[in-house]
């Protein structure tokens, strides 16, 4: 009966042990889980960081009708499930009217895609490639108000 009392203690006693051990090791996994997510959002980050001004001479590309005053860059980021870095950002203080959104490949150290929206792309459009569809530009323009088509105008150079 002795033997069997000391046999359950000891019995006990290891399986505590191995249970200590076991959750110790399972929050050690976790927390080191936790220091590489961060550090891949730091390297996101300078990435980042380092593909601004590439992103802004994209922009500046596409603006044949110069109507791009200032580029602002939203202050987070994410990761897609594909591992491309979303930067977005807007154009000459309109965040609602002139966004656009980067997809940096981390990879390839280079801009994948880029959107724009639609009122800024229209922004970036050379009408003059539709010299045989003048109604295509009339269309568009008959759509905006008398106050946007002004702004629209002016934007692309057409106005003063």
């Amino acid at each position: 009966m002795r033997n069997t009392m000391k046999f359950s203690i000891i019995i006990v006693a290891v399986i505590t042990s191995v249970t200590v051990f076991i959750v110790e090791y399972i929050n050690k996994s976790l927390s080191d889980e936790v220091v590489e997510e961060k550090s891949d959002q730091e390297k996101a980050e300078d990435f980042a960081k380092k593909m601004k001004p590439k992103v802004e001479e994209h922009l500046h590309k596409r603006d044949i009708h110069h109507f791009i005053k200032t580029i602002t860059f939203e202050k987070e980021l994410t990761i897609n499930p594909m591992g491309d870095i979303i930067i977005d950002g807007y154009i000459n203080n309109e965040p609602e009217k002139f966004g656009f959104s980067a997809s940096l490949q981390y990879r390839a150290k280079k801009i994948g895609s880029m959107s724009y929206d639609p009122e800024l792309s229209y922004r970036f459009k050379d009408w003059d490639k539709f010299k045989d569809e003048p109604e295509l530009k009339e269309n568009y323009l008959k759509r905006l108000s008398e106050k946007e088509r002004e702004q629209y105008l002016k934007d692309i150079g057409e106005k003063e």
